[in-house]
């Protein structure tokens, strides 16, 4: 027969201050998704950035070139 304590109590056997195993692996899920968010967010954002800088580049060789027809073109 075995005895089954409510969770979150400290359960015979158990040191005082020592985590029980499942508070261990909820700690490193927590931190596992944690992380995993973080890294998504910094890829996403350095992603962003680079399209917005290919995105400037064309737009400025773009009008780059509209200005320099235009310059050619001027009359006097």
């Amino acid at each position: 027969m075995s005895v089954q304590y409510p969770r979150g109590r400290e359960t015979a056997g158990e040191k005082p201050g020592s985590e029980p195993e499942e508070v261990k692996l909820q700690k490193a899920s927590k931190q596992i998704v944690q992380n995993a968010i973080l890294q998504a967010v910094q890829q996403v954002s350095q992603e962003s950035r680079q399209r917005g800088n290919r995105a400037r580049d064309s737009r400025g060789s773009l009008q780059l070139g509209v200005g320099e027809l235009t310059k050619k073109h001027e009359k006097k």
